[in-house]
């Protein structure tokens, strides 16, 4: 039985794109989550393909994600950007939620660059704050690699450097050259669409994470069984629960991931541009 999120479909998904953009290969994908898809605006000569327009591609149902493949060059290097991403909440399942960095394989792409927008776990972090993600945890309670092994997959990807050390490296050094602040730190991956109870983000503390979303580890998840480089990053949209008297709200997240995605379309650029 041909799996619906799986090498099949997202073959015949990236053969879909192909026709619309050309068959040149890609040397970078982008997966860009609520609010930083501004950066698909420094794309040039860009080709966009809406998500409803790919056959088996699953569609977005958040606000602050367009739902738009767009394919062109950034900074010189050919790239396919993904501007807006399915969640587990959306009631797909793991394997609908990795599929966008399946399709980007498809396409050829080997390295895989991905933007959340995050909830602070550090209470020393503030708003607008951009974190280079440094490791996962995955409280998702899901895994998009379960079931039958698809062609080209690993069946035990090794997940003790999910987010290469030589492109954070890189990230960094972009990040000092242009005089940003970048922090580093473990995202934490929850079911959501809840925000987190204020007991929840003091479990998450006391585990290590830094920041707190309900995304991202499924596409990483599935590149790394594919052999792809990641590199990623989270805007520390709000404080996390507990950790102010402010009641969480989607639309604030959205207008602060807006707010700091220039200096986030400097940071990514800028590493697309050296690798």
């Amino acid at each position: 039985m041909t799996a619906p999120f799986g090498h099949a479909a997202a073959a015949a998904a990236a053969d879909a794109v192909r026709q619309r953009t050309g068959s040149d290969v890609p040397d970078v994908g982008l997966i860009l989550g609520s609010g930083l898809g501004g950066l698909t605006a420094e794309i040039e000569s860009p080709i966009a393909v809406r998500y409803d327009e790919i056959p088996g591609f699953p569609l977005v149902s958040v606000a602050g994600h367009a739902g738009t493949l767009v394919a062109g060059r950034l900074r010189g290097k050919r790239v396919v950007a993904l501007s807006g991403r399915v969640h587990i909440y959306d009631g797909l399942g793991a394997d609908a939620a990795g599929f966008a960095a399946r399709l980007l394989h498809a396409m050829g792409v080997r390295m895989l660059a991905v933007t959340n927008a995050a909830g602070g776990i550090r209470r020393t972090w503030r708003p607008g704050t951009i974190m280079l993600i440094r490791d996962h945890i995955n409280f998702l309670f899901g895994n998009p690699l379960i079931g039958r092994v698809e062609p080209g997959d690993a069946r035990f990807p090794d997940m003790s450097d999910p987010y290469d050390a030589a492109l954070r490296r890189l990230s960094i050094d972009v990040a000092l050259r242009q005089r940003i602040a970048m922090e580093e730190g473990v995202y934490a991956a929850v079911h959501g669409p809840s925000y987190e109870t204020p007991a929840e983000v003091r479990m998450l503390a006391f585990l290590g994470a830094d920041a707190v979303g309900m995304s991202t580890v499924p596409e990483v998840l599935v590149a790394r069984a594919l052999g792809l480089r990641v590199v990623g990053w989270s805007v520390i949209t709000n404080l996390a629960s507990g950790l102010t008297p402010e009641p969480m709200a989607h639309a604030d997240v959205i207008a602060t991931a807006e707010r700091a995605g220039d200096a986030l379309a400097a940071i990514v650029g800028g590493l697309v541009e050296r690798v």
